[in-house]
């Protein structure tokens, strides 16, 4: 896993940390708003060997835990870490992420997986905007064979505990994991807060604390 500090003042006496999703750098919540929060961003599960305790979580006031997609599933390898964290938001993704019923369908996911290419990579990130349009700020820089590598790395966990989300945050019109399969799971679980929007739901906000209310 990567790390990227978004935003760090020493002033700043509230954090989140924030998993991203599979292949994506910080170009899809680059434009939101960090003020007053001190922003931790990690991505590429590719090794999830991961040591947060290098950060001092102790000297902030409240924490936050957000979650997108795949981040969603791998957050859940650091329970340990996030328990005690005042909220916990669930974006567009599920704890089985591979999943018939809750998840990205199984067959969908193995042949994406095998038949990964540039064209099928582009797919995929036209099906995470409106109407198949790339959003042009977004930018993928990794090469295929890395996020091959994570698609794998993300195939190959198993789970032994899960995180209580406080949150799951789910767009009407995901067509990476299916709107319906994200209710189904979420429902007598957590709080749902549906919207208008994709996979990626980002542009519709324009700041970290919007997403936290």
């Amino acid at each position: 896993m990567q790390h990227q500090w978004l935003n760090k003042e020493s002033k700043n006496k509230n954090l989140i940390v924030f998993f991203n999703g599979w292949a994506m750098n910080d170009s899809p919540i680059k434009h939101l708003n960090c003020q007053n929060y001190d922003v931790l961003m990690v991505s590429d599960y590719r090794d999830l060997n991961f040591d947060f305790r290098q950060f001092d979580f102790s000297k902030y006031e409240k924490k936050y835990l957000i979650c997108w997609s795949m981040g969603v599933y791998a957050a859940n390898l650091f329970k340990n870490i996030f328990d005690n964290f005042d909220k916990k938001i669930a974006i567009n993704g599920t704890t089985k992420i591979i999943d018939d019923n809750f998840g990205i369908p199984n067959k969908i996911y193995k042949i994406t997986v095998k038949f990964l290419n540039e064209e099928s990579r582009d797919k995929f990130i036209k099906n995470m905007f409106d109407n198949g349009k790339i959003n042009p700020n977004i930018t993928i820089t990794r090469s295929l064979s890395e996020l091959k590598e994570e698609l794998i790395s993300i195939q190959n966990i198993e789970l032994t505990q899960e995180l209580n989300y406080d949150l799951a945050i789910i767009s009407k019109d995901d067509k990476i994991i299916p709107t319906k399969n994200q209710l189904n799971f979420w429902q007598n679980k957590t709080k749902i807060k549906e919207i208008n929007s994709t996979h990626c739901p980002f542009e519709i906000y324009n700041s970290w604390q919007d997403l936290l209310c």
